[in-house]
């Protein structure tokens, strides 16, 4: 889960990250009564899940409280890139002396956190990193041992002198932040040094572990506050693990690695995945047509791929399932049902024997999304 910058931010206060005085408006009015309180002049940023705030127009900086309530007026109403904007953060302007970037993730493939600094802040750093990798220091932490001051001291050991210090302060807390809040990901871009020699953090990203919310109630709350898509919230609602993507065939099995392996072949085979939707480990008449109605919700939707493994669940009570989900919905495309595994034949027979016009039976994985992909072509 992606928080918005204000609520990183806040996730910062509280382990002590220095931060610039700021306050989150909802009207343009709010804005320009945050920016009086602020002195003036402020950035007024969009509160969004995505990045390229800066060069698409998403950040701001006002020179009264007047500019402040007709940039707020702006981006609420115009939103970003696209997807829409319901607060803006209103931050005080700050005068910048370097700027620097640093950001601790979790390292999946090691085991272990990695840590990221660079003398090169508020830029793209995936550029920097590709034209100019010396720019950045990595260093992994592992997570029994926690950070040390060794290692925070080589981090920050290329930054300006005078901002040395404060970004080892920093790089500790962050820490701190990924290990409390069961982060993957806190980072600041940029980190800065003031004038005055003092280090602040001018932007917040913090990705949570989804898995992990039911151990922070106060971050799980914060789900409301994003924009959801309705298909995708449906699914939410009735458990289904359902993931929105770009593709014309829907996909629906049981098991997370059996589904990704129906998007590979999908693919394979000349088409692209319409989502991701794993049914679990059931595959009863209520999950299944919750997840049929789920998946015809969406108008690109061009023909169902139900690619079932049966397992705990028998293939014969997957088939009545199927069957009984299309007593209560009417698909507008057809379903390729592939059924492997145990009482994988009975499941077959009987999904022969309904001789359901919308059903189209296939013997192997590869063979079920060659047809799913040849019907999406003919429905095109």
């Amino acid at each position: 889960m992606d928080l918005y910058e204000h609520q990183g931010k806040d996730l910062f206060e509280r382990h002590g990250i220095p931060l610039a005085e700021r306050g989150v408006a909802e009207t343009p009015e709010d804005a320009r009564r945050i920016a009086e309180q602020l002195g003036g002049r402020t950035a007024v940023k969009a509160q969004v899940q995505i990045g390229g705030r800066g060069k698409g127009g998403g950040v701001v900086l006002t020179q009264s409280p007047e500019e402040a309530e007709e940039a707020a007026r702006r981006i609420l109403e115009g939103g970003f890139q696209g997807m829409p904007v319901t607060s803006v953060l209103v931050e005080k302007l700050v005068d910048l002396a370097e700027q620097f970037y640093v950001a601790i993730s979790l390292d999946r493939s090691s085991g272990a956190y990695l840590a990221i600094a660079s003398a090169e802040g508020g830029v793209d750093i995936e550029e920097v990193a590709r034209e100019r990798p010396d720019a950045l220091r990595r260093l992994r932490i592992d997570p029994l041992a926690g950070v040390h001051a060794y290692q925070t001291r080589w981090l920050a050991g290329h930054f300006h002198p005078d901002a040395r210090a404060g970004a080892e302060d920093v790089l500790r807390r962050m820490y701190n932040v990924l290990v409390d809040a069961d982060a993957s990901l806190v980072e600041i871009n940029p980190l800065v040094l003031l004038k005055d020699g003092s280090v602040l953090a001018l932007d917040s990203k913090v990705t949570v572990d989804d898995n992990a919310l039911f151990r922070h109630p106060d971050l799980a709350e914060l789900e409301s506050t994003f924009p959801r898509d309705p298909v995708e919230a449906r699914a939410r609602a009735a458990g289904l693990q359902y993931v929105k993507l770009d593709g014309e065939v829907g996909i629906i099995g049981n098991g997370a690695g059996l589904v990704m392996s129906t998007l590979d072949v999908v693919q394979q085979a000349g088409a692209s995945a319409a989502n991701f939707l794993d049914i679990g480990g059931g595959a009863s008449a209520e999950s299944m047509a919750t997840s049929l109605e789920v998946i015809l919700s969406d108008p690109s939707v061009r023909v169902v791929l139900i690619n079932i493994f049966g397992g705990i669940t028998r293939c014969d009570v997957v088939a009545e399932g199927i069957l009984a989900a299309l007593a209560r919905v009417e698909p507008s495309v057809s379903l390729v049902v592939r059924l492997d595994g145990t009482n994988a034949e009975e499941g077959r027979r009987i999904l022969a024997e309904a001789d359901h016009p919308r059903i189209v039976p296939a013997e192997t994985m590869l063979e079920a999304a060659k047809i799913a992909a040849s019907l999406a072509r003919e429905a095109a």
